[in-house]
């Protein structure tokens, strides 16, 4: 388990107001070699746990257009 003590969370600009989003805790990459994703209306819910390239591959999934829903 990964220490989130730290843990600095953001939800995306994009995200509406339907409390349909989730935050991100990527600050946790150089201390840690993760970077934690919750539900942003759980706050003290589970954490999902991915590795730094994981991240950018999700990222960029979704900038591209492979995810679009």
């Amino acid at each position: 388990m990964h220490d989130l003590v730290g843990a600095i969370w953001r939800t995306s600009s994009r995200s509406n107001d339907q409390g349909l989003c989730v935050e991100v805790a990527d600050n946790l990459a150089r201390a840690h070699g993760v970077v934690g994703i919750r539900d942003s209306k759980d706050q003290t819910g589970p954490v999902l746990m991915v590795s730094p390239p994981g991240w950018s591959a999700f990222v960029d999934a979704i900038r591209t257009g492979t995810f679009t829903r």
